[in-house]
């Protein structure tokens, strides 16, 4: 082996990547990343040891041995050399360098491993150190005198969830950079910078929102979206921190989030807004709002990243952008949904990680924010809480139905700025219902749906598919022809047909034409349709107000009307969280009780909620805290699932023209041809296959598969081969003989 040490093997241009160049360039794009959030020397060093372990005899005749054989692997360790370096000087942050590739580890496997290594094999971790050494002096010359920030080293005995976030962003800071610098290697240059500051974006979104307005029709509730819209600019002067707007379902939430959050950036020189939201129906409906906000053709602002955002489109001028900022958030504007965000947050992989040092001095907006899962508040909380405290980030939670998180341990204490100084008088001028209860005795959903059959317009909200279903059944072959359509929705249907169903809804309403529609909930927050009555199952008092807020949305109507039934025959979901919501619900709402709109109440049904649920002793969230304290990041990811996995996605080949159905059979042909060229394309074709997927529990889909009506794709991917219902979908009545099973789902 020459004097020359190797970190990759040769690019396009037959240039090989220098180690010592590879450990420079990575702690050079560290620093900046850890600066944003006070741990830029000890993302420096993490970053110019992390590869250490390259300089090995055995791992550089490895790279030379496998150079030119596309996706042959060295096959060599190489992490331990750089982790036995690094925690001499950076203590237990060494897990970033050994986790590296694979993942960040335990404290007890990091641990483990040094403890076990042999006398002989530290004394090769220390040739292979010296070796680098000699290429990169100051490796060994000195690492900085103070690598923590000064607030970590206290936080290590009295707050270890700061340090297991930071542990997180200084990882995250640590593989973008490596990430980042293999790219320019390989590709021969370093990716722009965008060109666009998101402070500077502020006149922009104002002079757009203004055009935006204008070309709208009127609405009575106009003025008062003006009002929430000028207090939230007006508060967003204020310092960063924990921010809360209460504002009620239609008034205009999302363009006051947007506006709040660009100005927010603006006067504290804060360095992107990250908007989630929980479903990404509504993720690519604010997408398009805030794109039309703030976009331009000559440069890159609004991403929107989510499992079914087209970031590969051959037709736009800026997808490779997408594509590129889809992997580190390296943009101006994120929209992404409440999954990829949390699931990246407390995973443990690098490709999964990398996003997160983005996060620190940024605005983050988490919209209709009651629908995070009661299971997983504790460390979501604690998360965000440390987030404002410690990375000099502002987190702004966006609901109608406010949940009580001060009411927990994790906010217990913490400052809160509303941005609504006064939400009781803005939600009176907003109520534009009046509630009716159907509770006792308890009709059926028969007698629902004969009450609703003669109906001119409404929407009928249910718990569960089946019943979405059945009511459908009924009403469409009760309801006169001389009404018009009756339409269906839910996630038995594939998201292509949902789509459609629900732009025929708004163009229907829109022209003032008849129309019913039966849901399940998936229509209630965050979509824009307005109704003059709707009927909702009893539900908990969140659901209720968000299903509301679907009835004279604009206020165009003296009053709407909202009927809550409790069907006799219906169904719901069966999980703890849901029971105690609902029981919560029973103490305080309902006929002789309060509205599900009214504030104050609100403000105790969610601590009775939480209470029913024990959730700061016990529980699964309570469990993912003890293992964030170990610093025990792999069974932390293991456990933390935002997405309640009871359903499958199933493929269904249906659309409404022949392009379409073309198109999913070559999807599916090429899915399931395997081979390297498959191989190489899945990740887009799964991609492209999303509008034809459908969701059914889990326990159909296995009995499926043992008869045969499903085909498999890739993996577990299966393609539904029963009937397919024009209207509803994948609809049980359809199938054969499923008496000895009871299917329902939400």
């Amino acid at each position: 082996m020459g004097d020359e040490l190797w970190a990759h093997s040769a690019n396009d241009q037959g240039h090989r990547h220098r180690l010592a160049d590879h450990l420079r360039g990575t702690a050079e794009l560290a620093r900046p990343f850890g600066d944003a959030f006070g741990a830029g020397d000890l993302a420096w060093y993490l970053g110019l040891t992390h590869d250490v372990g390259k300089g090995a005899r055995q791992w550089q005749q490895g790279l030379l041995g496998v150079e030119g054989i596309e996706g042959k692997a060295v096959g060599v360790d190489h992490k331990c050399s750089g982790t036995w370096l690094a925690q001499r000087a950076a203590g237990q942050f060494a897990m970033c360098v050994f986790g590296h590739h694979g993942g960040l580890p335990s404290r007890a496997e990091l641990r483990k491993v040094l403890e076990a290594a042999t006398p002989e094999l530290v004394s090769a971790w220390e040739v292979t150190a010296a070796q680098v050494a000699r290429l990169v002096p100051e490796i060994s010359a000195n690492a900085p005198a103070t690598l923590m920030p000064e607030w970590a080293t206290k936080a290590w005995q009295d707050c270890p969830l700061a340090v297991d976030v930071l542990m997180r962003m200084v990882f995250s800071a640590v593989v973008d950079a490596d990430f980042l610098d293999t790219e320019a290697h390989f590709k021969g240059a370093r990716r722009p910078e965008p060109s666009v500051p998101v402070g500077s974006l502020a006149d922009r979104y104002e002079e757009r929102r203004a055009k935006l307005l204008a070309g709208r029709k009127p609405s009575p509730a106009d003025q008062w979206r003006a009002d929430v819209y000028t207090e939230a600019v007006a508060k967003a002067l204020e310092s960063p921190g924990m921010y809360r707007l209460a504002a009620p379902t239609g008034s205009g939430k999302t363009i006051a989030s947007g506006g709040f959050a660009i100005r927010h950036a603006q006067v504290h020189g804060l360095r992107r807004v990250v908007v989630a939201v929980p479903f990404i129906s509504i993720t690519e409906q604010n997408a398009a709002e805030y794109r039309r906000l703030l976009d331009d053709p000559d440069n890159r602002v609004v991403l929107e990243h989510h499992s079914g955002a087209e970031l590969d489109s051959k037709d736009s001028t800026t997808a490779w952008w997408r594509r590129l900022a889809a992997e580190n958030w390296d943009a101006p504007f994120v929209v992404t949904t409440t999954a990829q965000l949390f699931q990246s947050l407390f995973d443990h992989r690098p490709a999964a990680m990398r996003k997160l040092h983005r996060l620190a001095r940024s605005v983050i907006v988490l919209d209709e924010v009651q629908a995070l899962p009661d299971r997983l508040l504790m460390p979501i909380l604690s998360a965000l809480r440390v987030l404002t405290e410690r990375f000099g980030s502002t987190v702004l939670l966006a609901s109608a139905t406010q949940p009580s998180y001060w009411s927990l341990k994790p906010f217990k204490d913490l400052h809160v700025n509303d941005v609504i100084s006064a939400p009781e008088p803005l939600y009176q001028q907003f109520r534009r219902v009046r509630y009716e209860w159907r509770v006792s005795p308890a009709p059926s959903l028969a007698d629902i749906a004969a009450e609703v059959t003669d109906e001119r317009q409404a929407l009928v909200v249910v718990n569960t598919t089946s019943d979405s279903a059945a009511m459908h059944r009924l009403i469409d072959s009760q309801r006169p022809g001389s009404l018009g359509n009756c339409l269906h929705l839910s996630t038995r249907m594939t998201a292509r047909h949902r789509h459609e169903v629900l732009e025929e809804a708004r163009r229907l309403l829109d022209d003032d034409q008849p129309v019913v529609v039966i849901s399940t909930q998936l229509i209630e927050a965050g979509v824009d349709v307005d109704f003059p009555l709707v009927y909702r199952a009893w539900a908990p008092a969140d659901s209720l107000q968000q299903a509301a807020g679907r009835a004279n949305r604009n206020a165009r109507l003296p009053v709407g009307r909202v009927v809550v039934f409790r069907p006799s025959d219906g169904g719901q979901p069966g999980d703890a969280s849901y029971k105690a919501a609902l029981a919560a619900t029973e103490a305080h709402f309902g006929p002789g009780r309060a509205d599900p709109d009214s504030i104050a109440e609100l403000d105790r049904y969610y601590p009775k909620r939480y209470a029913l649920q024990n959730l700061e002793q016990a529980g699964l969230g309570a469990e993912i805290e003890k293992l964030r304290r170990e610093l025990d990041f792999p069974s932390v990811a293991e456990k933390f699932k935002l997405i309640d996995e009871t359903t499958v996605p199933v493929a269904v080949r249906f659309a409404k023209t022949r392009k379409e159905l073309d198109h999913f059979d070559k999807i599916v042909a090429q899915l399931r041809d395997g081979g390297p060229q498959a191989a190489g394309i899945a990740r887009q074709l799964l991609r492209d296959l999303r509008p034809y997927l459908a969701t059914i529990p889990k326990r159909l889909a296995r009995q499926a598969q043992e008869h045969g009506w499903t085909e498999p794709i890739i993996g577990d991917l299966h393609e539904w081969k029963l009937p397919y219902h024009d209207a509803r979908g994948i609809d049980t009545a359809d199938l054969p003989d499923l008496s000895t099973m009871k299917v329902e789902i939400w």
